[in-house]
């Protein structure tokens, strides 16, 4: 299974959302965890992961992590061409490099252009940008490329954003 995980602030408290699915062409998601944390450290300029690394770690305590293909993040892996670890990055560090994880990224970073690149979709003029550890970079942009929707964000992105702020 592909397990896409999403956090929502408010304050000092985190709404988490995981979805599995099965393929990457999937319109629905197979099943949904959502879970809800208090004690979310304070936002840190440049260590964002601090915050949300946890509120991740929570989700994969509620699953066999032995079964997931892929994690998918709001996020990068990589920050820039040093290799600067992401939320990404640091995810697969703290699984013990178990699982191969995307960064799916809105905006672009400055001096981020090796381990990055951009996915167009849809009609969209906007990318996306990727980045990826523990699989071939390539091959996760073609994955991101190919999930189901018309639009510059795949449905089941967009779909998972939308239940974390419910």
């Amino acid at each position: 299974m592909i397990l896409a995980i999403d956090v929502f602030y408010e304050q000092n408290k985190a709404k988490i959302i995981g979805i599995f699915f099965n393929e990457w062409a999937d319109e629905k998601f197979a099943q949904k965890i959502e879970l809800f944390r208090h004690d979310i450290a304070e936002y840190e300029p440049g260590a964002f992961y601090k915050r949300e690394l946890p509120c991740i770690l929570d989700v994969l305590e509620q699953t066999n992590v032995a079964n997931i293909q892929c994690i998918i993040v709001d996020g990068y892996v990589y920050l820039d061409d040093d290799k600067k670890l992401g939320l990404g990055g640091y995810l697969y560090d703290a699984i013990n490099q178990k699982v191969p994880v995307i960064g799916v990224a809105k905006n672009h970073f400055a001096n981020n252009t090796k381990y990055v690149i951009e996915v167009l979709r849809g009609e969209s003029q906007k990318p996306l940008y990727v980045t990826a550890v523990g699989t071939d970079l390539e091959e996760a942009a073609n994955n991101v490329r190919n999930m189901h929707g018309a639009f510059r964000f795949p449905t089941l992105l967009k779909e998972l954003d939308n239940l974390t702020k419910q």
